[in-house]
């Protein structure tokens, strides 16, 4: 009888657990004809994609073959028959679904961990394109079935960082030997001065970048009202706008501009954040969509769905949106490579 039990329990279980596939269904194709090849290396150390609750259901996503690497190399290569000269390499470090409660929040959330890396190859140096490092938040107030809304940015956001390391942007500075591939942010990271030094210049930084190697433009600078709120951004002893500025250090302290105002970015032994939210730091673009950050600074890659709206410092790294702008405020670390807003909630 107890055998009997088991055996219906199991089943049971079995039922009710479905799988959502992850499916690539834009082509993958170099419409410039500038890639030779792509390389894919899935260094996660849990290749389980995991599994959300999704109605009286429990759905695991997966893709279509457990061996990604196979996967998304051989779409390339069908999709893109005539090949040009550069050798492309992806990293993808995390990939996770899962469901959270936080704090304050009357119900869980569902959501997705991802962060992908992508490299150009040159001789035997990897030059850094782009990363992208996030937490993709589905809205239980508007998303019927959160594995289907979930499977679908999945594969949306890798398909456009696939496109967008194409046509990239190389820094000449963010090398990283062949033998170090597989430890490039602690490589790159040793010429991070904003981070490694003991305190920070004081002055106006354009981008990202600049602040990273605390090299302050020396042709901007500041004006402040009586109330000691800044208002005015110098260069050249020409008024410009303020969104030309990625952020300033006055005191040792640095203040980010973001769509709000002027942030106080904090350190701590993993690197410089804000606090703050989505609906914060993602601004309504011009024609109504939202821009959300996921690279930043002048080094560009991750150019998801939409290009950059690399005119305004204060969407610094912004991408088209994908997930829920949540309220929901924590500290939001900046990329130590590409400056972007690294969401952890």
């Amino acid at each position: 009888m107890k055998k009997l039990f088991f055996c219906f329990l199991l089943s049971s279980l079995l039922a009710a657990q479905k799988t959502e596939i992850i499916e690539l269904k834009e082509n993958l194709r170099d419409k410039k004809g500038l890639t030779k090849s792509l390389t894919f290396i899935d260094n996660r150390p849990d290749k389980n994609i995991g599994t959300i609750p999704d109605k009286k259901e429990t759905v695991e996503l997966k893709f279509a073959d457990d061996n990604l690497k196979k996967l998304i190399e051989d779409r390339f290569t069908e999709d893109n028959k005539e090949t040009g000269n550069n050798d492309i390499v992806l990293i993808l470090e995390d990939l996770k679904v899962y469901e959270e409660q936080d704090d304050n929040r009357p119900f869980p959330y569902a959501k997705a961990k991802i962060k992908l890396s992508g490299f150009i190859k040159r001789n035997d140096r990897y030059y850094l394109m782009g990363r992208y490092d996030n937490v993709i938040v589905c809205n239980p107030k508007t998303t019927v079935h959160p594995s289907i809304f979930l499977a679908g940015k999945i594969a949306d956001l890798i398909t456009q960082f696939i496109k967008a390391s194409y046509y990239p942007y190389i820094a000449s500075n963010y090398f990283i030997p062949e033998n170090e591939i597989n430890r490039y942010n602690e490589y790159l990271n040793k010429g991070y001065k904003a981070f490694n030094n003991a305190s920070l210049k004081d002055g106006v930084y354009a981008d990202f970048q600049s602040f990273r190697n605390q090299e302050p433009g020396f042709d901007y600078y500041i004006k402040k009202n009586k109330k000691g709120k800044v208002t005015q951004l110098i260069y050249q002893g020409q008024e410009i706008s303020l969104s030309k500025m990625y952020c300033y250090v006055e005191n040792g302290k640095a203040y980010k501009l973001t769509p709000v105002g002027f942030d106080e970015v904090r350190k701590d032994d993993r690197g410089f954040f804000i606090y703050s939210s989505r609906t914060n730091l993602f601004a309504e673009t011009k024609t109504g969509g939202v821009l959300i950050g996921a690279v930043a600074g002048g080094l560009v890659g991750a150019l998801i769905g939409a290009a950059i709206d690399s005119s305004s410092n204060s969407n610094s790294g912004a991408v088209n949106g994908v997930g829920f702008r949540s309220t929901l405020e924590s500290n939001v670390y900046l990329d130590s490579l590409t400056g972007a807003y690294i969401f952890e909630k």
